[in-house]
């Protein structure tokens, strides 16, 4: 019996789908949870470590580096050894990390911290959509994943205002403590009411890839960060940019010679769908992710708003996102995602741009919300059909990659966006108005380029995609 026919009959033995749905949502609420939450809790973490812009942007960093890197290489391993193994490992990785990050006394102990609840994620996020993708067929399958993207959502929402509150009444560190209770679910169930599943055949263990895209992407970050305080090309700064240039540079070579083989197989760009996709998303979430610092950041440091009132700010968002999204993915079943997928990208540019209009001494709902709605509108528009549409753009075997990559760029964008915005973060007070309304403009312009990419790269509707280019 094949590997593929060993993993179905295995599938089938599961007795309590269930259990794997909700252990997938404990896990993956880990990543959305604090992805959301450090953003509220930023300016006071500046606060009490007296960190600089550049080591404000690395506690972001040094936490979406390792997962941007290394999300396809955990993929591997959970189908090469288990992907029940590997998630519990990764939800440990993270639980552990975040009682560093908790008790660090010091902002080294907190950013190795960051780093290693990076590394978790990359682990545990593509095992427990896996394991969750495994365990229902059909319809069932279909209604899992919804539910899991919903508590996805609504962890999203709520997580700033419980950061907010816990800042106010407890200090930062205590936003990392509420990891703990999903660590522990997660592992429970997994070790309890969930069978292991593994797929030795579809495995891609490219560890030399994954050690370059770490390293490459770590040095051209660390460049780019010390370029962005004053944008001046130091001596540090120029000689981390040309060793980030050379180890990606390798990291292409080295993925072009494995071929098939490769953690990321260069021959998926000859597919010109799937290539405008992907740098839509690295556009698109880049420019957004940037927003979502900068906007609780700017609220708390000029606009005098409390960290829980800046966790409230964003509330709509993410309410107006999850509701949205879908009747916009339904939309885009009727009349084709080539028109969302244009057209949300720039309505989010839109709403950036609206944001400028952050003031101090202004009221939220004249000057923050209506920035707030346009975004929400247009990332309804493009986040529902844009993951179907890069799966539809690939053969069947490729989907599980494309879908890796994808969520892997969409991390990178942010990556690099908050690597650039030393400057902005720099800045106290009224002050940081201006570099804010700059930034926002320019990452506007940035999202509305990814719908751009995607008129360029969507043919007709959008409903068919040219597969020919893409290799078995």
């Amino acid at each position: 019996m094949s590997a593929r026919a060993r993993e179905t009959s295995h599938q089938h033995k599961i007795a309590h789908p269930a259990w794997t749905l909700v252990m997938s949502v404990a896990a993956s609420s880990l990543s959305f949870i604090d992805g959301s939450i450090l953003n509220v809790a930023l300016p006071a973490i500046r606060a009490s470590t007296g960190a600089s812009a550049a080591e404000v942007q690395w506690v972001v960093n040094g936490y979406t580096l390792p997962l941007a890197a290394l999300i396809l290489l955990g993929g591997a391993l959970g189908d090469h050894h288990g992907r029940r193994l590997w998630l519990v490992i990764g939800v440990a990785l993270f639980g552990a990390a975040s009682l560093v990050c908790a008790l660090s006394g010091s902002l080294e102990l907190l950013l190795a911290g960051r780093a290693l609840q990076g590394i978790g994620a990359a682990l545990l996020l593509p095992n427990s959509l896996a394991l969750l993708n495994g365990a229902y067929e059909g319809e069932a399958r279909g209604k899992a994943i919804g539910t899991w993207a919903a508590a996805g959502a609504i962890s999203a929402a709520f997580a700033p205002l419980a950061g907010g509150w816990l800042v106010e009444h407890f200090g930062w560190p205590s936003i990392f403590y509420i990891n703990l209770p999903f660590v522990a679910v997660a592992i429970f169930v997994a070790l309890t009411r969930v069978e292991e599943v593994s797929d030795p055949g579809k495995a891609r263990l490219d560890g030399g890839g994954a050690a370059l895209a770490t390293l490459g992407l770590g040095a051209a970050t660390y460049g780019l960060t010390l370029w962005s305080e004053k944008f001046a090309l130091t001596p540090t700064a120029t000689v981390s940019l040309i060793a980030g240039a050379v180890l990606l540079l390798a990291f292409v070579a080295y993925e072009r010679r494995l071929k098939e083989k490769a953690m990321v197989p260069l021959a998926l760009f000859g597919n010109r769908c799937f290539t405008s996709l992907n740098l839509m998303t690295f556009l698109l979430y880049g420019a957004f992710g940037g927003a979502m610092l900068l906007i609780p950041f700017t609220l708390i440091e000029a606009g005098g708003y409390s960290p829980i009132e800046a966790g409230m700010s964003l509330l709509p968002l993410s309410i107006l996102i999850g509701g949205a999204s879908p009747t916009m993915g339904k939309l885009a079943e009727r009349i084709g995602p080539k028109l969302p997928l244009i057209f949300g990208p720039m309505v989010v540019g839109a709403g950036l741009v609206l944001a400028t209009r952050i003031a101090s001494s202004q009221a939220y709902w004249t000057h923050a919300f209506p920035a707030i709605l346009v975004m929400s509108i247009g990332m309804a528009l493009a986040v529902a059909p844009l993951t179907s549409t890069v799966l539809e753009s690939v053969n069947p075997h490729q989907t599980g990659m494309a879908s890796g990559l994808n969520s892997a760029l969409s991390r990178l964008g942010g990556l690099i966006v908050v690597a650039l915005l030393g400057s902005v973060l720099a800045a106290k007070g009224d002050a940081l108005l201006h570099p804010f309304a700059i930034a926002m403009v320019v990452m506007g312009i940035v999202a509305a380029l990814g719908g751009v990419a995607a008129y360029f790269g969507l043919t007709g509707d959008g409903r068919r995609t040219d597969k020919s280019h893409a290799k078995e």
